[in-house]
């Protein structure tokens, strides 16, 4: 975006009766909705001089101005946390997010997250929203490993934003779920929303809920578990997770929406509590993610290998019993 750039525009009749904050987007490369109505609410922009709401419904002769601030550096301390980086250019990182790493800060994680990380190892960031921060574009849940792909400015943000939105963004994960799936493949399509009594949680019997839909595919079996392979046609919040244990096959590792006494039978009918028992997370790996490079226009995609704990809980579990169907190589 640019630095401190004044500007002022003249609204034709073809603008006439558009929002304000949408206006000024349009006319600003870089500039998004939500950082124009930002500005627009602090005074930054005006309409013949007054100050308005984002929602103002601009008119014909309406002179728009205002200015850009130069993105100011944001609070947080930048922090040499080690990251496995797939890909970096000057518009975007891709990293493969080790599990136990929070991606963003928040309450009980004011320090140690993946963007206290990437602040420290991209000095070339950009301005994003005034700030000059990384654009986190989607997220993993802490416990959850893989593929993720952050922007460096606000051009690929809005790029890649607008990809996650209209699902062009193709997102493959791999589980270990709890119990022997009998279909080799299968589409769960059910709404998830919030918890209706537990506020930390998801649910698929929620007041209210969105739509969302994951297909997977059996990819080997074990005794008392099996691995699949999943992929988001939607992105709700612990969507893989809340699926899986709708169908009475929780993640394992997974104690939020993990059963325990369906956990319990399956290891003790299995003599697999040892195995079991030394998780210390869900099974869940991102491990492919396609998407247009912002810049290049190029399809673009990426894949994480499987982290070593999940990896020696494969090996574990395929001594157990012989597997079906053959495995790759993981």
């Amino acid at each position: 975006m640019p630095n401190a750039s004044a500007f002022t525009f003249l609204v034709d009749e073809p603008d006439s009766g558009r929002r304000l904050d949408l206006f000024v987007a349009s006319r600003i490369a870089a500039c998004s909705r939500a950082v124009a109505a930002d500005l627009i609410r602090r005074g930054a922009i005006r309409v013949q001089g007054s100050e308005k709401k984002p929602g103002y419904r601009v008119r014909p002769r309406d002179e728009i101005s205002g200015h850009i601030p130069s993105p100011r550096p944001v609070e947080l301390v930048p922090e040499p946390i080690k990251i496995d980086i797939l890909y970096e250019d000057k518009h975007l990182i891709v990293v493969n997010k080790q599990p136990g790493l929070v991606v963003h800060p928040g309450p009980g994680h004011s320090t140690g997250t993946l963007v206290h990380g990437l602040l420290y190892h991209c000095p070339d960031l950009e301005g994003i929203g005034g700030e000059l921060r990384p654009g986190i574009v989607h997220r993993l849940d802490k416990d959850t490993s893989g593929t993720l792909v952050v922007a460096k400015n606000a051009v690929a943000l809005q790029h890649l934003a607008g990809q996650f939105k209209s699902r062009k963004i193709k997102k493959d994960y791999l589980a270990l779920v709890y119990g022997e799936i009998q279909a080799d493949s299968g589409t769960i399509s059910l709404p998830v929303g919030r918890h209706p009594t537990d506020r930390k949680r998801m649910s698929t019997a929620s007041r209210k809920s969105r739509g969302a839909e994951t297909t997977w595919q059996v990819k080997e079996r074990f005794w008392g578990a099996t691995m699949i392979d999943l992929n988001l046609k939607t992105g709700r919040t612990h969507q893989i997770r809340v699926h899986c244990a709708a169908i009475g096959h929780p993640i394992v590792g997974d104690t939020v929406y993990g059963d325990r006494r369906t956990r319990k039978t399956i290891a003790k009918g299995n003599d697999l509590s040892d195995i079991f028992g030394a998780v210390t997370r869900q099974m869940l790996h991102a491990r492919h993610l396609e998407f247009v490079h912002p810049a290049t226009e190029t399809t673009v995609t990426f894949e994480a290998p499987v982290p070593q704990d999940m990896q020696a809980l494969i090996s574990a579990l395929r001594l157990q019993k012989p597997s079906s169907p053959n495995p790759d190589n993981l």
